[in-house]
């Protein structure tokens, strides 16, 4: 597997357990569990497309710097902490988008 696909995996896992990219129980008058299901999908992978750059240029950087043994640590913090921003950013997508197309979250 090619490091950026790797990479982008990772992300993808980690906003797994985010709040947005966790599939709540949203809801919305009329609509099926079916019907929510694919709207969230769709929210999903439009806030997959919006962060795609985010987690490429953090892939680019991560290759660049990937034998800069003198300061590991600090890219591994900088590394954690551009990922949880591109996490954080993409399930705030999902939650607006959910919320754009009528649904609630639970409280």
């Amino acid at each position: 597997m090619r490091p950026g696909w790797l990479a982008l995996a990772l992300l993808l896992a980690g906003c797994a357990g985010m709040g947005g990219w966790t599939k709540p129980n949203w809801t919305k008058a009329g609509a099926d569990a079916a019907s929510a299901a694919r709207e969230y999908q769709e929210c999903r992978a439009m806030a997959a497309t919006a962060v795609k750059t985010d987690a490429d240029i953090d892939q680019d950087i991560a290759a660049a710097r990937q034998n800069d043994r003198q300061r590991a640590t600090v890219f591994r913090l900088q590394t954690e902490a551009s990922s949880e921003h591109t996490s954080d950013r993409a399930a705030s997508i999902v939650n607006a988008c959910m919320r754009a197309k009528g649904f609630a979250s639970p409280p």
